[in-house]
């Protein structure tokens, strides 16, 4: 069997710049010439994607499989945790839904799960020249050591050789690295052959006594210091900075409601590249403030998010800004939650068997234990977005009767969403990522305001990632060694061929 030279990125911490860092190497490897595969054998979030043969993985992977210059395979995420409450997860193998687990009954399910994901690694190494490998959370979570799929078990599984990724801008590098390494097995330790300090702001000359004592205390050599490097790229997970942005400098404000179980927020980072739209969210009532449209995203569990909705008065800003004449855009769970009634007769979304919707819509919802994942293309048919041609995806449980009309047709001839006055509710994520769709909102959005935006013009989606993963290759080939990493995997190559 061909054995792919392979590295992996593990992290002091979670956010620690893992996914950034591996999807930077992917794309230096790349454009060196070498095909290239990322790999994250345990993933736990709320973005995720649907691949073209309809099955589900992390939106992480996705973005390190754009930098790679490849197509998204779930071989590359073969798990995906899913919470769907504070201690418990569903559990996706290889794009299909295996189970609904809480931690402690994953944790002891997980060991059954090693052949899946070995070989969906080894298929990966037979296809690729070079896998990069993404770690999850921190090596050092030494209770978690028995079993362990993520990191070290991950590394020693498939014998790779692992730079370990330590945060400078949240303090204490030094000791992130030091006693992450210091807690390590010694057959662990000696298989972390590089150390990498990310997101540093500042002249790297400062840091130069305190690299040669971190490499004297634990006999491993820093590969290199990244700076904060300003690229733009998909968020992983609830930790990204976006999220906390209140206030945006754009002529068009867009307000996300910040739901408790928010997922695939990375919908709205797209409507960003427009120039005269800014994109901040609201997790409290006061900050909603009086935006040019409301968003209610996708949930993981619309029944408990719609009751948040309403207790914690955010539903009533909501229902006041829609009789201002706001524009409301539901996606996903929250179309579900725009409607007028939802049901939950097999308890799918927690106990509640009922709960009465926004009432913006006129739809209902009824939830079922099957999860809906296509991949779509269509054209809005409805309203002053009519018109923008979608290619989108699906990730939904329940099924909606509309009784109005419709928000888009697809290509199959099939119909999703709906449309109503001054709201809009749909099924599909990556709506904005042709762009079609964000110049009708803009100029829209702009008439609704009465503003003047014809000077400010969208950009190419796909154009504008391509430049976001070079400035980002850019970045990582200049911080790092690559050369000596590439002597690392080589190394560990022919090791694994003797």
């Amino acid at each position: 069997m061909k054995k792919a030279m392979c590295v992996m990125i593990q992290g002091t911490m979670s956010d620690a710049g893992k996914s950034v860092v591996a999807a930077g190497l992917c794309r230096v490897f790349r454009q060196d010439g070498y095909k290239v595969a990322p790999f994250k054998s345990q993933n736990m979030a709320l973005n995720s994607y649907v691949t073209r043969d309809g099955k589900e993985m992390g939106r992480a992977q996705v973005m390190q499989a754009e930098a790679a210059m490849i197509e998204p395979d779930v071989r590359m995420n073969p798990i995906l945790l899913k919470p769907s409450s504070d201690t418990g997860s569903q559990i996706i193998v290889l794009g299909e839904i295996r189970d609904e687990m809480s931690a402690v009954d994953y944790f002891r399910f997980k060991h059954k799960l090693f052949p899946e994901v070995k070989k969906a690694f080894d298929e990966l190494a037979e296809e690729n020249d070079i896998i990069v490998i993404e770690g999850a959370g921190s090596p050092a979570e030494i209770n978690l050591r028995e079993d362990d799929i993520a990191n070290m078990g991950m590394a020693q599984m498939v014998d790779a050789p692992v730079l370990l990724v330590g945060d400078i801008d949240r303090g204490g590098v030094f000791a992130q690295l030091y006693g992450t390494a210091e807690l390590m097995l010694p057959e662990e330790k000696a298989r972390i052959e590089g150390l990498v300090i990310n997101k540093f702001r500042g002249d790297p000359e400062i840091l130069r006594p305190g690299l040669s004592m971190l490499e004297e205390k634990t006999g491993i050599p820093v590969l290199g210091v990244i700076p904060m490097l300003k690229v733009d790229l998909d968020d992983e997970d609830s930790l990204a900075p976006r999220l906390t942005k209140e206030a945006v400098d754009r002529p068009l404000d867009v307000c996300v409601v910040r739901v408790p179980r928010l997922s695939n927020f990375t919908d709205f980072s797209v409507l960003e590249e427009h120039p005269a739209i800014g994109v901040r969210y609201a997790r409290r009532p006061e900050e909603l403030k009086e935006p040019d449209l409301v968003v209610l995203p996708g949930t993981k569990n619309t029944m408990d998010d719609l009751v948040w909705l309403r207790e914690s008065g955010m539903e009533a800003k909501i229902l006041q800004a829609a009789d201002r004449g706001t524009p409301v855009l539901g996606v996903c769970g929250g179309y579900q939650m725009l409607g007028e009634e939802l049901y939950n007769p097999e308890h799918t979304e927690g106990d509640r068997e009922y709960l009465h919707g926004l009432g913006l819509l006129p739809v209902t919802t009824t939830f079922t234990p099957e999860k809906t994942r296509t991949r779509v293309q269509g054209e809005v048919v409805s309203g002053p977005l009519a018109g923008a041609a979608l290619d989108a995806y699906e990730i939904h449980m329940g099924e909606t009767i509309v009784r109005g009309e419709d928000f888009c047709r697809l290509t199959d001839g099939s119909l999703d969403g709906c449309f109503s006055g001054n709201c809009y509710g749909t099924y599909l994520h990556g709506l904005f990522d042709t762009g079609a769709l964000t110049e009708k909102l803009a100029i829209w959005l702009a008439e609704c305001k009465g503003i003047d935006i014809d000077d400010l013009k969208p950009m190419d989606h796909r154009a504008y990632a391509q430049r976001e993963y070079d400035k980002l290759a850019d970045g990582v080939r200049a911080a790092l060694d690559i050369e000596k990493i590439y002597e690392i995997m080589r190394e560990y190559q022919r090791h694994g061929e003797e």
